[in-house]
């Protein structure tokens, strides 16, 4: 059976893609497990070259039908004289952009069998005008998804959240009985896939200690959360809560779940970075398409030092590789 094809994207020129992609296009294991595919530009991955001494790639290509092996797709989106490493612009956030939205058409087209995704700098984007605030957005605008959400995993924690990228005040209107279904819908569904079982999960409250019986807002967990969950639980998933989320991440309780089910983007990514921040990944799932990411962001501050861990996005590639083998 042939190895699956990855499109793996740089991410922002500017930050640490260049330089994890050149690390992930080396690595012996990974050349095993599948056909790792670099979109971005071969200025880009030359100035990470020089700067960290990393090997250039063997084999550029102009097109996908080229690809073959560890490769790069030299995509052409930016010129070396449009930017430095360390500092974005509004080219290396259109470029990045053009990265991924090139990738999801190769990924609907079939020539490659799923996406991973280096990181991308939400200023960027904004200067560049791109109409969406992140990855996720990205990716369900472009694939009209209406049930996408983000999971972040890692063997130590695993977060599945009902809201990402909008401002705290936002928070409370978004979060709707409907879509906490449709998140714990996807969440059983995928873990079931990566983990091989029925998952548990376990769903935070929105407000301090769960809103204690509505002493705390405007009572979202009686009346939208914990309906959410009885539904969940007459489509058979396994779902406790809503509980309050600071003791959710305890040792002992980690113990005791497959994945936790946050209201917003800070509630998970708090715990999961600190517990796990260099091996865990970011799965979109309720889309058409497979695509993992790096759970970190451009790292501006350490770009073109030879400093970048690529372990987050190579196990991204990993995580891939092995939804690609459930999808078949």
């Amino acid at each position: 059976m042939p190895l699956p094809r990855i499109a793996v994207t740089t991410g922002d020129p500017a930050g640490i893609g260049p330089e994890i992609c050149l690390q992930l296009l080396g690595n012996p294991i990974i050349s095993k497990i599948c056909e790792p595919i670099v979109f971005g530009d071969a200025c880009a991955l030359e100035k990470a070259s020089r700067k960290c001494n990393l090997p250039f790639p063997e084999k550029v290509v102009s097109s996908i039908e080229q690809a073959e092996g560890p490769c790069l797709l030299d995509l052409k989106k930016i010129s070396a004289e449009e930017y430095r490493i360390g500092e974005i612009n509004a080219a290396t956030g259109r470029a990045s952009y053009r990265y991924v939205t090139r990738a999801i058409e190769t990924a609907q087209a079939g020539s490659v069998q799923a996406i991973t995704t280096g990181p991308i700098n939400k200023g960027a984007l904004s200067l560049a005008d791109v109409p969406y605030p992140g990855h996720t957005e990205i990716l369900a605008g472009h694939t009209e998804s209406e049930r996408a959400c983000m999971l972040q995993y890692s063997e130590e924690v695993r977060c599945v959240f009902v809201t990402t990228h909008v401002g705290y005040a936002e928070v409370p209107s978004r979060i709707t009985r409907e879509r906490i279904i449709d998140v714990l819908e996807l969440c059983a569904e995928t873990m079931e896939r990566i983990r091989g079982n029925k998952p548990k999960l376990i769903v935070c409250g929105l407000n301090p200690h769960a809103g204690e019986h509505g002493l705390f807002g405007a009572s979202e967990e009686e009346k939208i959360i914990a309906p959410a969950i009885k539904v969940a639980r007459t489509k058979g998933i396994d779902v406790t809560g809503p509980l309050p989320p600071d003791t959710v991440f305890l040792p002992k309780r980690r113990q005791e779940y497959d994945c936790v089910v946050c209201m917003y983007h800070d509630q998970g990514h708090i715990p999961l970075k600190a517990l796990a921040f260099d091996e865990a990944v970011n799965v979109t799932l309720g889309l058409p398409i497979i695509r993992t990411s790096v759970d970190h962001g451009t790292a501006l501050d350490i770009a073109g030092k030879g400093l970048a861990n690529p372990n987050s996005l190579i196990e991204a590639v990993k995580l891939a590789v092995q939804l690609t083998k459930e999808s078949l």
